[in-house]
């Protein structure tokens, strides 16, 4: 073996160097063959995983050099719980491998676990290219690192390691661990996205996950989502029924009602079945005749004022406040377009 070679191999091995003598197949770097069969995938694993063609392609490349990056796992009783590499497994088993390379991580906590998860899938993919469930993962995964200061820095240069080949090139398509995972960087900076926009995506990852995926889907808004993630999980499970039931919609404004009756005490299924359907928000066009109270024309208004004068003012008034909340409405739609 050639110095150069020689050197890769002990540097990977000085990152993945621990002792797993327990596990066999263990390899001179640092990595471990495990069979398939004993990989279980991470507990509410948040990514899509591939399909169709670049699933295909993953396979072919499989079959003609296997795996070349190992997969990373920690063990979960008798088996290995895959922290990242779930879509080289899958891949793997299309293509009829029995093992894979592996990295073992030993002590780690439930954070630095999924921040793993997390990590290494972003570096695969552009964080806009990720579905609105996963950006919330994401961002929430990132917000709740930057809080504790118990997350080892260490394990975010790391992360980066984790995903690469030990022969990997240096002009990699990975983009540097400095430009990505360090805790110290403010998130709507890394993203791209501005403090409001982080707000909406850790409402997002409050939702239930059938909800996470209407909302990928389309038949949830992103602000609607915003809304319904305050709802009980109970109530959660209720609208995902009704919506999946009869292929409704949810927009900002049946989300913001249904809001409102919980909070008011009276949200069930009659109820929000008859909101998700648009029933309550339908209108026969005509708007009831109603009096102002004398209290809120004496506010505004001289007692010998004339009554047409009062209401021009009036209508100006009106004209003024939609057509500020118009222009209110379009800076939050151009708001939802930048973060797509």
């Amino acid at each position: 073996m050639d110095k150069t070679k020689m050197k890769k191999v002990e540097t990977f091995a000085s990152i993945f160097g621990e002792d797993h003598s327990e596990v066999p197949s263990e390899k001179q770097d640092g990595t471990t063959s495990l069979k398939l069969d004993d990989l279980i995938p991470f507990r509410n694993h948040p990514f899509k995983l591939y399909e169709g063609d670049r699933f295909n392609d993953m396979v072919e490349s499989i079959k003609n050099y296997g795996v070349i990056v190992p997969i990373v796992v920690r063990k979960v009783d008798d088996k290995y719980e895959i922290l990242s590499g779930h879509n080289r497994v899958n891949a793997a088993k299309e293509a009829g491998l029995t093992e894979v390379p592996t990295v073992i991580k030993e002590g780690l906590t439930e954070e630095e676990a999924t921040l793993i998860v997390t990590e290494t899938n972003l570096m695969q993919r552009s964080f806009s290219d990720l579905a609105y469930s996963e950006r919330a993962t994401v961002i929430a995964t990132r917000h709740t690192a930057m809080k504790k200061q118990g997350v080892r820095n260490d394990l975010l240069d790391e992360i980066e390691k984790l995903s690469k080949a030990p022969d990997l090139s240096a002009d990699s398509t990975f983009r540097p661990m400095g430009e990505k995972l360090r805790s110290d960087q403010n998130i709507g900076e890394e993203y791209g996205i501005s403090p409001r926009n982080i707000s909406r995506y850790l409402r997002i990852n409050e939702l239930s996950a059938p909800l996470k995926d209407l909302v990928d889907e389309g038949k949830i808004a992103m602000r609607a989502g915003v809304d319904l993630s305050y709802l009980s999980q109970e109530n959660q499970e209720m609208v995902e029924a009704i919506i999946s039931e009869n292929t409704f919609k949810v927009d900002m404004k049946k989300a913001a009602l249904l809001r409102k009756h919980e909070k008011e005490g009276n949200l069930n299924w009659n109820t929000a079945q008859k909101i998700i359907s648009g029933d309550m928000l339908k209108s026969t066009g005509k708007v009831k005749p109603f009096k102002l109270e004398p209290t809120i024309i004496s506010k505004y208004f001289n007692p010998n004022e004339d009554k047409k004068a009062i209401e021009k003012t009036i209508e100006k008034a009106l004209d003024f406040y939609f057509s500020q909340m118009k222009n209110q409405s379009h800076d939050i739609e151009e708001g939802e377009e930048m973060i797509e």
